[in-house]
């Protein structure tokens, strides 16, 4: 995995575990702020506000490093090159780590090295700070989570992606770990500069129960799913980029050729509702209509995504494969069997890599999105962290102070020399350094996978120095997109549902897929709706509502 990249497994791997969490996780911590109140209604809600204020660290952007291309609209920041190991800044200049040893839980997408393994051992020494890794299959993580939170024996530290905040996972969170604020509030975090220099908006999203629980991972505010498709085929068939979905599905009849083992597309669901102007999904699917709360799947946008994308499926459009939801989008794009996917914008460069070892002159961009009938598109900003690093309630002063220390490490930017061993490992064993490019050694293919990752992040950075092309062409589309992104309600909030709405919408994902593929009709969706609304959405909608008038329009 490449530093910024992201893997996120299907929101719905993770419900089976809930149920787990919810027999072992009672009682909480009153929340500070709206919604919060009675004994039943422990940890709801959010904590804005002056109280959010005093327990948020302060901002000092770090001077370390100067971008090759700096953000905008959003975007993250660009790096093109690679500069030689004694041409890097230090962000560290002193060991914060006093030696301890601390077990840290976090995701895994590859092979774990084992214990004694170079990497980590370097790691260990640089940060001061001894780690006993306790990784899980990142394509099973949540299930794994739900298990070791429903049990007394919790790691020092562990990592929870936004993705697995189902159930009773955030009530366990404000149950389960540390609160931070004492060490981190206010000018405290100046003790850890890389610390200090994570935007404002990251920690917001790290308050859970009215404490600041989280070290975050910062993102993007730009959308992260892109339609990608390949330049240096469209330019050698004559084929124009599209600017409206209708030009989109000419395109995809054009070039669709089943008899050659040639598909138009993949499934383009995702793509369709940012081309639709489709609210975002939890917890920002709210917009206010007339005064009214409006959820997403209650909008026309949704409903026309869904029949959009059903009819690319109809008319043979997209790969069999995708429709069986059987293979991988990315290899079947990239082989020439598949003219254009969506997918996190991640792949743009993993798909780059791969396939340049084979062909040079390979090429792949990803479109501007349009709205569906063509100029400006409706967007929605991201949230602006989406994975966390807790830290045990159990856990001492002196171990939160070595796991924060450890993450003032791993928080180093790019163009660092503790960015550089945490990505890339030590020079000479993981990796190389020529001519601006780094190469992993077989060693660092191996060893060096993103563990450390999740512990803390700088603020959101695209670095490519083997394909400057791909950086470049990332942080730039992410800077026209984000010119057309609006904050959705609640933007950056870390809002927590009651628990009795947990599983409201497990449907709809599952409903989706149907409904695209042809197996489920529209007037599907519409029932699935009016059935949502009676089983708790309307209350959900009051209980919003009154969020609302309490916090204020975080969009405004």
């Amino acid at each position: 995995m490449t530093p910024n990249s992201s893997s996120s497994p299907s929101r719905r791997s993770f419900l089976a575990s809930t149920a787990v969490v919810v027999a072992a996780v009672g009682g909480g911590i009153p929340l500070l702020a709206a919604c919060g109140g009675s004994d039943n209604e422990k940890n709801e809600g959010t904590t804005t506000g002056k109280k959010l204020k005093g327990m948020l660290p302060a901002y000092v952007p770090s001077e370390a490093v100067t971008p090759d291309i700096p953000a905008k609209n959003g975007s993250a920041i660009g790096f093109t090159t690679a500069k030689p190991a004694d041409q890097l800044a230090v962000s560290v200049p002193k060991k914060l780590g006093k030696g301890g040893e601390v077990s840290i839980m976090a995701p895994l997408w590859g092979t774990s090295p084992g214990t004694g393994n170079a990497y980590w051992t370097a790691m260990d020494e640089a940060a001061g700070v001894k780690v006993k890794w306790q990784n899980q299959d990142g394509n099973v993580y949540g299930q794994k989570l739900g298990a070791v939170l429903a049990s007394s024996n919790v790691p020092d530290a562990v990592v929870v992606p936004s993705w697995e905040l189902n159930g009773k996972i955030p009530s366990a969170i404000a149950n389960k770990f540390a609160d931070l604020g004492p060490y981190l509030a206010g000018d405290k975090v100046k003790a850890y500069p890389n610390l200090a220099a994570i935007p404002t908006g990251a920690w917001q999203r790290a308050v859970f129960g009215g404490k600041l629980r989280g070290l975050p991972f910062p993102a993007e505010s730009t959308p992260n799913i892109a339609p990608f498709y390949r330049p240096d085929v469209f330019e050698e068939r004559g084929y124009e980029v599209p600017t409206t979905t209708q030009e989109f599905y000419d395109l995809c009849k054009e070039m669709n050729a089943p008899k050659s083992k040639v598909w138009a597309c993949g499934d383009m669901t995702w793509s369709a509702f940012a081309f639709f102007g489709v609210l975002a999904e939890k917890p920002h699917y709210w917009k206010l209509v007339d005064g009214k709360l409006v959820n997403r799947y209650e909008t026309d946008e949704y409903l026309e995504a869904l029949e959009w994308s059903r009819s690319l499926y109809s008319a043979g459009f997209v790969h069999p494969d995708v429709k069986a939801e059987r293979g991988d989008q990315k290899t079947l794009f990239s082989s020439g069997k598949l003219m254009m996917y969506n997918a996190d914008i991640s792949d743009w460069y993993g798909s780059t890599a791969v396939q340049r070892l084979a062909d040079p002159k390979f090429t792949m961009a990803a479109m501007d999105i349009f709205a569906h009938d063509g100029g400006k598109p409706t967007l929605y900003a991201a949230p602006p962290s989406n994975i966390w690093c807790f830290i045990s309630e159990k856990a001492d002063k002196k171990k939160i102070e070595d796991i924060l220390a450890l993450a003032n490490f791993t928080a180093a930017p790019y163009g660092t020399k503790e960015q550089r061993l945490k990505a890339y490992g030590v020079e000479g064993v993981h990796h190389t350094v020529k001519d601006g490019v780094i190469a992993k050694t077989e060693d660092g293919n191996n060893q060096v996978f993103a563990t450390y990752e999740y512990i803390a992040g700088p603020p959101a950075f695209r670095a490519f120095p083997d394909h400057p092309d791909v950086a470049k062409g990332m942080v730039e589309w992410q800077q026209r997109q984000g010119a057309h992104t609006q904050k959705p309600l609640f933007y950056g909030m870390q809002i927590q549902e009651p628990a009795r709405y947990a599983e409201l919408n497990a449907q709809f994902e599952d409903l989706e897929k149907d409904i695209v593929r042809g197996r489920k009709k529209v007037s599907d969706m519409q029932q699935n709706v009016s059935d949502w609304r009676s089983r708790g959405g309307d209350k959900l909608r009051d209980w919003y509502k009154k969020l609302l008038d309490e916090t204020g329009d975080s969009a405004s």
